[in-house]
């Protein structure tokens, strides 16, 4: 494999265990000390928890080891290696940090501490939520999966013509719904679909936030050095276009490019390195296709 593949595999996994981190955070610190219901499997191991105080980690691991297996059938191996890793990362920190917030409240302690106080049941949820879906946006982003209704969602959407949000949602909303019959309590329902309203609002705005594009045309005198700039320093190309002045009728060289977002200042300053007199007319790309952006749809 290619040095640069090794090195974005590494990055992918760096990132994917960060928002798993993210996401058993949301879980452990705020939506498990206050009950509060979830959509996807996780939500449904959180129900067993609260019922038979089973931990979850346990459920959550039992249950994707099977789906798991026949994913490998249906699915093919390459789909599952990352979220095997996802699901075992995930089932530790689960279990590290549940651990590590009993053994604060001191040795005996059977209960997950509350750290927003008594009848905070809504800012958990905000909380809580808003991890989760960062968590889970930094995973997707990488081509990760936690497992769980994914795995069921790709599964059916194989054989049937029903788009894979559309499934996950419908899962989702009969988990949550499943959580009154279980806990006898309208206020934690409500809180649930607070819960995937939330999370998947911080879901969308990150992966859409990260994966933004922006065009810009920059009209230089020197466009072969900031084209290698941008080569070298952003690993990103561009088109050399040729245009003339209207008001001084002279030739000018005008370079297209095409970044993410993020990649916006780093541009800016390689350019004011090169060419102070530049000028550069940034916008916002609504749809990019091609290498390095989404695939032709």
């Amino acid at each position: 494999m290619h040095f640069t593949n090794w090195k974005n595999e590494v990055e992918d996994y760096l990132f994917i265990t960060f928002g798993l981190l993210l996401y058993a955070i949301g879980w452990t610190v705020f939506l498990l000390p206050y009950e509060i219901p979830s959509g996807g499997l996780t939500g449904v191991c959180a129900l067993i928890y609260y019922v038979t105080g089973l931990e979850m980690q346990v459920t959550y691991l039992i249950i994707n080891a099977f789906l798991l297996l026949g994913a490998m059938k249906i699915l093919g191996i390459k789909f599952c290696i990352k979220t095997i890793y996802a699901v075992l990362v995930l089932t530790f920190f689960l279990w590290a940090l549940q651990r590590l917030l009993l053994a604060s409240e001191g040795e005996g302690a059977t209960k997950l501490p509350q750290y927003l106080g008594e009848n905070q049941g809504l800012m958990a949820v905000l909380f809580g939520s808003s991890l989760c879906g960062m968590g889970l946006a930094q995973c997707f982003l990488h081509q990760g999966s936690t497992g769980g209704t994914d795995i069921i969602a790709a599964m059916v959407n194989k054989y049937r013509h029903v788009s894979l949000g559309r499934m996950l949602l419908y899962l989702d909303i009969i988990i949550i719904s499943a959580s009154y019959p279980l806990l006898h309590d309208w206020q934690r329902l409500a809180f649930g679909f607070v819960d995937m309203f939330v999370c998947n609002m911080m879901l969308d705005y990150v992966m859409n936030y990260v994966q933004q594009s922006v065009q810009f045309f920059i009209i230089t005198k020197h466009p072969q050095e900031i084209y290698d700039g941008i080569s070298k320093e952003m690993d990103r190309s561009a088109t050399l276009l040729s245009g003339t002045g209207c008001y001084s009728q002279q030739p000018v060289s005008v370079l297209m490019v095409v970044a993410k977002k993020n990649q916006s200042v780093a541009l800016f300053r390689l350019v004011k390195a090169i060419d102070p007199t530049a000028f550069i007319s940034q916008t916002k790309a609504e749809g990019v296709y091609g290498e390095g952006f989404d695939k032709l749809k």
